[in-house]
């Protein structure tokens, strides 16, 4: 009992100093693109985030933190709203000898790794329609309710963006699922 007692202290305190550890409690995500101007139109025009100040990353820096083969950082930070610890999207376009590698991906299992971002909206009809007019239609029958045992007044849009990713809109059921139901 004495052993079970000091495993949980234990397991208690590490679990209580590495959450401490923790300097902001959202994430920011890097995504390279192949064309800058169309993946800030497809997030911002469409998915509806907004610009703030970038920043360059010049010099050594990338190539001896390994960020890049020594090719400069020109970053684009797009942003869900006006809340300081509002989520970052950091996108950038990489002039590089090397190409990037382009990759199909039919499904989010087809790959390992990060596969899709998720965006919860209060209007997915706004995002549909904004997609829409931009050229892009939803990926697969999306939008659609969420299955039973999960909200029935919810639903998820998946589209693709410029370069393929997917990004899952959620949100509340567009004006001609609710009167379908």
């Amino acid at each position: 009992m004495k052993k079970l007692l000091l495993s949980s202290l234990f397991l208690f305190a590490s679990f209580a100093a590495s959450a401490e550890n923790f300097s902001s409690q959202t994430i920011d995500l890097g995504v390279v693109v192949s064309d800058i101007d169309k993946s800030l139109t497809f997030y911002k025009e469409v998915v509806g985030f907004s610009e703030i100040d970038g920043f360059e990353v010049k010099g050594d820096f990338p190539k001896q933190v390994g960020l890049t083969d020594g090719t400069p950082l020109k970053i684009h930070v797009l942003v869900l709203g006006d809340e300081e610890k509002a989520t970052k999207l950091k996108l950038m376009e990489v002039s590089s000898p090397k190409p990037a590698r382009n990759i199909k991906q039919p499904y989010i299992h087809t790959l390992t790794g990060f596969s899709y971002l998720t965006v919860f909206v209060k209007d997915v009809d706004l995002v549909l329609k904004n997609a829409k007019q931009k050229g892009y239609k939803p990926y697969a029958k999306s939008p659609q309710t969420l299955p039973d045992g999960l909200p029935q007044d919810i639903c998820l849009l998946m589209l693709k963006d410029p370069d393929g990713n997917f990004v899952e809109i959620v949100g509340p059921n567009t004006k001609k699922l609710s009167a379908n139901k």
